[in-house]
């Protein structure tokens, strides 16, 4: 499919079946003066009366093409109300802010001016979050539903999004760049997501045409707020598979309060799902707190930290996995000795200072510091055995028929990393009418220490196999004498003492205004870095790019809700640390930034059906890269060629459906085609690691109709196979392999005890709880093998190799317990 008839299909689908409505719709979240959701409020307008739920949410449908007036009251805020005139089938989202010291009026008479809409950027609640089962539960367990999202791994909380890799997503609490671990290699050793959902209050995610005001990345943004709280408050999750708990504290003087999580996870349920058999004890456990201090009207201070470790100690036993076809069935058995033993600290603290010196003019300073100490130390010696099957399910590696090889392999490695980043932020933000400029300047410092000392030995028959790619006598043992050196398979030893200098800025204009009867907003911006990289034995020179950037959205005077949006903009992705990193260890100071001309339209519409809320959301996309840092994807290690011999390009197109198809419940649909190639050194254009055709996911959320209390939840996920799992040091213009789709399905039930609407219903030890629910998780519910990399083992005697597929968990259950003091 050319981008022409990519761009015909978008726009034939963006005007097609369109529905009709004579009412208008009002919603939002009702909010105090400390952004904390407000629960049972009373809106009320032309003689509706409705009340926001336990999040603050409320949804009423008011006449159209007429003055009304909407009222807001609360036992213990002031009134508040509002006047507008909405036209037939607008969805005015609003979300009002009741405080306690006066009434608020207003009046509205044109349309909504709903940012994140404009923006095509897409919220994600809250409660969704915490809800919907996944093997890794959180944030990212919920972004690998929409669409352009793609993961073919539920032990990793990494993704990639539109054709780029795990390295070209920004994540931001409270406005800070957060980062993650370098060494991990497999996402059995991640644990925990740096996000603590505990915490959060808002989720704002951009798959890809993004502002200025956003970091120099390729592919997409996650912009995450954590809560500053009103009153006490505790909660804690205990499952199979670890456990949280949070506080939330407030002084009697209101000026402090802070939110602190803590959380621990044990992998051994899934891992032990798994083909190799394992004595397995990891460790994850964080602490996370926002303190925030209210110095005087004008004046905020607001401190963010985390501490975490991860200890994973991994000691393999024993492996069986049956493969092959049904003529011709396989068994590969694995002995294994020795161990693995890495551990990952980090420590994270920023410090956030905000003054607004008027009511319109806010600036901020932003200090952070990132430091991670890491460990990934193994010896693991796995001696196999290949033969043939029978016919019969249960043949284990003894039962075999005829054995096709034996061999050994022996892998090492002594890494070592220490890394610190220290970063300082100025933002400004000054407010018009119709406008906003914001701007800001950044200084970042990475010091980095690394030392790498990392082999593989592998052997065949009793016969060390020389590796590929270096010239060496032929070895065709045991029918002649090999005289040549032994020399492992694999070999990588470096250290490298890096400091990494950073200055970065952006300057953007936001504007609202009419064109005609049509709404109009616009946003032109540009982001600048300039780096050098010193400490390697090559000069590094110092680079500068300039990102120049763009949106326009426009709402036309239709009867029907509909935005229609254009991205572009010219986006640089200056290199960090390990896109310095060859596949030698050693580090190149002068690769350059990834550049990336992206083009993003989309269609955004509103409308109702069932008499519910829903939103189609459309968009095509296309990129052209160039200066393009091939790399190659082994689990969730990403190894660089560190020489920006490449270009590339990527162009797709995704669809999302959602809304109410339960009442009082979000759930959607999506669906997206993606096809992403690059051309190393013009020797034409093959797959990139991240091609991932086609997505589909559903999340669905639902209630047992007799039994109310009792919620369901569904998470499925379809991805067509990644290019991968191919023999080290194979080069991908003679050999391409591509991973089995991976299809993966985890559903949720949870009976609720209690929520916080029918808290006084309840008596004795129950009132003490705002939440509290017990439920059951099935992960992979259909039990679908599916594979992350493969295992190639050799056939002595017709000198073959065999691809043995790594899979990932099977059928897990689980048992969760959540309560809300």
């Amino acid at each position: 499919m050319n981008f022409n008839k990519l761009i015909f299909a978008f726009f034939f689908l963006c005007f097609s079946a369109v529905l009709s409505a004579q009412k208008a719709y009002i919603k939002g979240v009702i909010l105090d003066e400390e952004k904390h959701a407000v629960a049972n409020v009373n809106v009320s307008s032309s003689g509706i009366t409705i009340q926001s739920n336990s999040n603050g949410y409320f949804e009423i449908e008011v006449p159209s093409n007429k003055k009304i007036s909407l009222i807001f009251t609360h036992v213990s805020l002031k009134m508040m109300s509002l006047t507008m005139s909405l036209k037939p089938g607008e969805i005015f989202i609003f979300n009002p802010v009741m405080n306690n010291s006066q009434e608020q009026m207003g009046e509205v008479f044109v349309s909504s001016k709903n940012k994140k809409r404009v923006q095509g950027i897409t919220t994600i609640d809250q409660n969704t979050i915490k809800k919907v089962p996944g093997a890794n539960a959180g944030i990212e367990n919920i972004l690998k539903t929409l669409p352009g999202v793609n993961s073919n791994n539920e032990l990793s909380t990494q993704y990639m999004v539109r054709g780029g890799n795990y390295d070209e997503n920004l994540v931001y609490v409270n406005e800070v760049e957060v980062y993650r671990p370098f060494l991990i290699r497999s996402g059995q050793q991640e644990g925990l997501s740096f996000t603590n959902t505990d915490l959060v209050q808002n989720v704002d995610f951009s798959a890809g045409g993004f502002q200025a005001k956003y970091g120099d990345k390729l592919s997409s943004v996650l912009d995450i707020t954590y809560r500053k709280p009103i009153r006490f408050g505790a909660s804690f999750e205990v499952s199979f598979l670890g456990g949280s708990a949070s506080v939330d504290l407030v002084s009697k003087n209101k000026k402090w309060s802070a939110v602190t999580g803590v959380r621990y996870r044990n992998n051994s349920l899934l891992v032990n799902s798994q083909d190799t058999q394992t004595n397995y004890t990891p460790t994850f456990a964080d602490v996370q707190t926002n303190i925030n201090y209210d110095v005087s009207d004008k004046w905020q201070l607001s401190f963010l930290g985390n501490i975490s470790q991860n200890k994973y100690l991994y000691q393999p036993l024993t492996r069986e996995t049956r493969f092959g076809t049904a003529d011709q069935p396989m068994v590969l058995g694995i002995y294994y000795q020795g161990q693995e033993k890495d551990q990952y600290d980090t420590y994270f603290g920023a410090l956030k200072t905000t003054y607004k010196i008027s009511p319109s003019f806010n600036v901020k300073l932003i200090g952070s510091l990132f430091h991670t100490t890491e460990k990934e130390h193994f010896d693991i010696l796995a001696r196999y055995r290949l033969g043939n099957a029978n016919a019969d399910p249960d043949t284990t590696i003894e039962d075999v028929e005829f054995t096709r090889g034996i061999g050994s392999q022996l892998n090492h490695a002594r890494n070592d990393l220490d890394a610190l980043i220290a970063n300082i932020e100025f933002k400004g933000f000054k407010d018009w009418k119709e406008s906003q400029l914001e701007f800001g300047l950044k200084y970042t410092r990475e010091s980095i220490r690394d030392r790498v000392v990392e082999w593989e030995v592998i052997d065949s028959a009793g016969f060390s196999i020389n590796p590929p790619i270096v010239i060496l006598p032929k070895n065709n043992e045991p029918y002649q004498p090999y005289t040549g050196p032994i020399t492992p398979y694999q070999n990588v030893r470096a250290t490298n003492f890096n400091t990494i200098n950073r200055f970065s800025g952006y300057a953007q204009w936001n504007k609202q205004m009419l064109m005609g009867s049509s709404q109009v907003w616009y946003t032109l911006g540009a982001r600048f870095q300039a780096w050098n990289v010193a400490g390697a034995s090559e000069q590094g020179k110092t680079q500068a790019v300039v990102s120049p950037r763009a949106q326009f959205s426009i709402k036309p005077d239709w009867d029907k809700d509909m935005i229609f949006r254009i991205s572009a903009g010219l986006y640089y992705q200056p290199p960090f640390y390990r896109e310095l990193r060859d596949l030698e260890g050693e580090v190149n100071p002068n690769v350059k930034a990834q550049q990336s001309v992206n083009i993003v339209l989309g269609n955004d519409y509103n409308f109702k059906m069932w008499n519910r809320s829903f939103k189609w959301v459309t968009e095509i996309y296309y990129k052209s890269l160039s200066d393009v840092n091939v790399y190659s994807i082994d689990n969730v290690r990403i190894r660089y060629a560190a020489d920006n011999n490449a270009k590339a390009y990527a162009q797709g197109l995704d669809f999302r459906l959602n809304g109410e198809f339960v009442p009082g419940t979000e759930s959607w649909v999506s669906f997206g085609y993606l096809k992403t190639e690059e051309n190393y050194e013009n020797k034409g254009y093959i797959a990139r690691p991240t091609d991932q055709r086609l997505k589909f996911a559903m999340l669905f959320q639902d209630y047992m109709p007799n039994i109310p209390s009792v919620k369901v939840y569904l998470n499925l996920v379809y991805n067509t196979g990644l290019p991968g799992g191919s023999p080290s040091y194979s080069d991908p213009y003679l050999y391409q392999n591509r991973l089995k789709d991976y299809r993966r399905a985890d559903i949720g039930f949870a009976k609720v005890f209690i929520d916080e609407n029918a808290k006084s219903e309840k008596t004795g030890w129950l009132k003490k709880f705002r939440e509290l629910s017990l439920g059951v998780e099935i992960f992979n519910v259909f039990n679908n093998q599916n594979a992350i990399t493969n295992t190639w083992v050799r056939d002595v005697y017709s000198k073959n190799q065999y691809a043995i597929p790594n899979y990932m968990t099977s059928r897990v259950f689980n048992i969760k317990l959540n309560a809300r003091l």
